[in-house]
């Protein structure tokens, strides 16, 4: 690495030896013994600028224990009914690893509805998925490739991707600012299948406005993708929509399990965990239902113009009726 590089991580390393209660304990939930790596993500998400990145972790920290993110592995969603659901309309699931190690997750963006809980559950939802590959499937992976391993692939199926997804766009906002503010540089690259022609249509007019850090990281593949993602993952691991061309309708290989079922060993997994840890936390009566309200962080600039150029696209290639009333309608309620 070079010396430029390493002279930051050493400046960076020494403002955070004084932290002070709280922010050292939740600053040590965040790197799991991993602190150089930590430093370095922060880092580049920053431009290796030492004051940005110190203030973007510090910031984080902050959120972290405002929002209570430390135990939010002991909140589980209940009833698991509601957890099914949202597993239902937020496809999410962990198909395998590459062979590098790295955990590989499958989203099915498109024929996700985010319509059968409030904004606050599928938030939690995200953040608990995020909080869970970062303090039990990345040690378990690093563990078991015998290496450190800090980041993972995402495959994001856009089947079934339509002109509504306008309604979205909000929510996918939120999740992003989330992402990008409080757990950066965690995906190495996000690869793009089965993409319709109104994704195409938006990344052209979106490209452009990303950062050449971020556009390095995604790769649209030509149909299912499988060809292409065979070279960095086995069969096993590749998510169902991409092994075989054509729609992402074809079933998990795993016992025949769809990898976004409630059904399927990595969410029962999660779910169990989060059961476990809120025994764990409060043996004190049973789980109370209701949502985490997280408060989400204001995206940042880039965000809210790409967000404003993908509804303005869509708007033109739908002629712009009637849309703005369903983005509206889109707002952050209570459970």
């Amino acid at each position: 690495m070079a010396v430029a590089s390493e002279e930051a991580i050493k400046q960076f390393s020494v403002l955070m030896e004084q932290l002070e209660e709280p922010l050292k304990t939740t600053f040590q939930n965040v790197h799991q013994g991993n602190l150089r790596g930590t430093l370095v993500r922060f880092l580049k998400a920053r431009e290796w600028s030492v004051p940005k990145a110190h203030k973007m972790l510090l910031d984080c920290l902050n959120w972290r224990i405002q929002n209570g993110i430390d135990s939010v592995l002991a909140k589980p969603i209940v009833p698991s009914d509601l957890y099914r659901a949202i597993c239902d309309t937020l496809l999410v699931g962990l198909t395998g690893y590459s062979k590098q190690g790295q955990p590989v997750y499958a989203f099915g963006v498109g024929l996700s509805t985010f319509d059968k809980a409030s904004v606050n559950y599928y938030v939690q939802s995200h953040i608990q998925m995020n909080e869970y590959r970062d303090r039990v499937v990345l040690p378990a992976a690093s563990k078991k490739f015998g290496r450190q391993i800090n980041t993972c692939l995402k495959v994001m199926d856009m089947t079934g991707l339509k002109l509504s997804a306008l309604s979205q766009i909000k929510m996918l906002t939120m999740i992003t600012t989330v992402d990008d503010l409080n757990y950066p540089e965690k995906t190495e690259t996000y690869y793009i299948v089965n993409a319709p022609y109104v994704f195409s249509a938006c990344w052209k007019v979106v490209k452009p406005l990303l950062q050449e850090r971020t556009k390095k990281k995604i790769q649209v593949l030509y149909g299912s993708g499988r060809d292409e993602l065979l070279k960095v993952m086995d069969y096993e691991s590749l998510p169902h929509f991409c092994k075989r061309e054509g729609s992402g309708s074809s079933s998990d290989s795993l016992d025949g399990v769809d990898c976004y079922s409630y059904d399927h060993p990595f969410h029962q997994q999660l779910y169990n965990y989060m059961k476990q840890q809120s025994l764990k936390l409060d043996s004190v009566g049973p789980i109370k239902q209701g949502s985490l309200h997280v408060d989400v962080p204001s995206p940042g600039l880039e965000e809210v113009k790409i967000a404003e150029t993908i509804e303005s696209e869509l708007h033109k290639l739908r002629g712009g009726n009637g849309l703005m009333h369903s983005f509206n309608r889109i707002k952050i309620e209570g459970p």
